[in-house]
């Protein structure tokens, strides 16, 4: 079975929205087209009730509605009522989501979510035409050109926000600071993703930032690891940003803890009702780095394949893990393909750190946790990010499982210590103190091998 699993907030789309940990199943469309179909028992009472109400609104509703539109809105009604990430997609959404792992396609560039009937800006894509017209992280759309976003789905504010590269749309939008909406003109383009960033931030020390993880995000990340080897052949230390990254192909990230840990070491595994969606991923290949110290930067927008390649890297103590605590999803999604090219994303499994910490709403919690404050008179003009816990309907953790108190925290040998920035600094506060921190861990282990 071809398997293109995927890590979201919503649906992932040309805009790119909080990816979910994706499966794709071909094998429930073979079924369909045999004309075999799975045992349910149907409970024929409500089914009863459902064509009673279908029957009084084809009746008595103030306006003639289509068939299609109710039956298609009674689908998304069921999938929506399981959990955020379950949806069903139409032709069009499903073809869709199949381009956007590939890291290119149309749109603005953003990062985006639904919240209370507005679409909320996770995150700008570097470099993207949204990037560049001033669309910042938190700011609420709640409107596109003409169109009000409230009454909309996500999918729907979505569509509107493609159209042909070039052409123009004017967002309004609700930021946090501001007296009354803002607009902002957005050009619309097509979004290469560069998933992989890397330079050397002082000598022996390299930076390597991944925004997403995508179908060559692996391979990617292997070629910068080896730019910055030839640029500083003694590497002492590298500083894995993972901040704002909402996840996306989970080859993607179990090649990059691949990169990281020794062959055979435990990378992530999955827990579902069937076996199909129990299934574990180790490392293959020797440690790339050949050891040397490696810092994670997480924060709350860090999410799914981002908190597989954190949780493994902190399990097997190959990383210290800094920022904040991460959003916290930690469920798989199954696409399955249905009939007249439609389908569904269900959630199948839940994922699993190597330990047995099971994340799901409560995230990965760092080694070093960064708080930041602000300075009497000076204006807080920090974000405040939606975790998967404030998701209605979202997946309660497993409370079979470990979670990650401050008991299990201990249990891995790790102390929590909390470092203070401001939230008005010039530049990338944290990573200066990021780099600080390598140092003296590259200083204690050049003591503890000389000893």
């Amino acid at each position: 079975m071809e398997h293109v699993k995927q890590m979201s907030l919503a649906v992932v789309i040309s805009l790119i929205c909080m990816a979910p940990l994706l499966t794709y199943s071909p094998a429930q469309a073979e079924t369909e087209e045999k004309g075999e179909s799975s045992s349910v028992n149907l409970p024929l009472s409500d089914i009863r009730l459902f064509t009673d109400i279908y029957a009084r609104i084809k009746k008595e509703y103030v306006e003639e509605v289509d068939d299609e539109q109710l039956l298609n809105g009674a689908i998304r009604g069921m999938m929506s009522s399981l959990d955020p990430h379950s949806v069903f997609l139409s032709a069009d959404e499903f073809k869709e989501l199949q381009i956007d792992t590939s890291g290119e396609f149309g749109g603005l560039g953003i990062e985006v979510g639904m919240e209370n009937g507005v679409v909320r800006v996770i995150a700008p894509i570097e470099d993207t035409p949204a990037d560049k017209a001033g669309v910042k992280a938190g700011d609420l759309i709640i409107k596109l050109d003409d169109t009000q976003v409230k009454g909309l789905t996500l999918n729907e504010a979505v569509k509107l926000m493609r159209g042909k590269r070039g052409t123009d749309i004017l967002l309004t939008i609700a930021r946090e600071g501001e007296s009354a909406p803002i607009e902002i003109t957005v050009r619309r383009d097509v979004i290469k993703v560069k998933s992989v960033r890397s330079r050397i931030l002082e000598a022996g020390y390299g930076y390597l930032r991944i925004s997403s993880f995508q179908s060559k995000t692996t391979r990617n990340v292997l070629n910068a690891m080896q730019r910055l080897k030839t640029s500083d052949p003694n590497l002492q230390g590298l500083i894995l940003d993972l901040r704002n990254n909402p996840g996306g192909i989970l080859t993607g990230a179990v090649g990059v803890s691949d990169l990281f840990l020794d062959d055979g070491k435990l990378i992530v595994y999955t827990k579902g009702r069937g076996s199909e969606n129990s299934l574990k991923y180790t490392a293959s290949t020797p440690d790339f780095t050949e050891g040397i110290p490696i810092l994670v930067l997480i924060n709350e927008g860090s999410a799914s394949a981002s908190e597989i390649v954190a949780g493994a890297l902190q399990d097997h103590d190959r990383a210290i893990i800094m920022g904040k605590k991460s959003f916290g999803k930690g469920s798989v999604q199954t696409v399955l393909p249905l009939q007249d090219n439609n389908g569904i994303k269900l959630t199948t499994s839940r994922y699993y750190t190597p330990n047995g910490r099971s994340i799901q709403a409560e995230g990965i919690k760092p080694d070093i946790l960064v708080e930041t404050k602000v300075a009497d008179g000076e204006e807080d003009k920090s974000f405040k990010f939606v975790r998967e816990s404030d998701l209605a309907g979202h997946l309660e953790k497993n409370l079979h499982e470990k979670s990650l108190d401050d008991a299990d925290t201990q249990e891995l040998g790790q102390q929590i210590k909390t470092v203070t920035v401001s939230a008005n600094d010039e530049g990338d506060a944290v990573l200066n103190e990021a780099l600080n921190i390598l140092k003296q861990l590259s200083a204690e282990k050049d003591v503890v091998s000389k000893e």
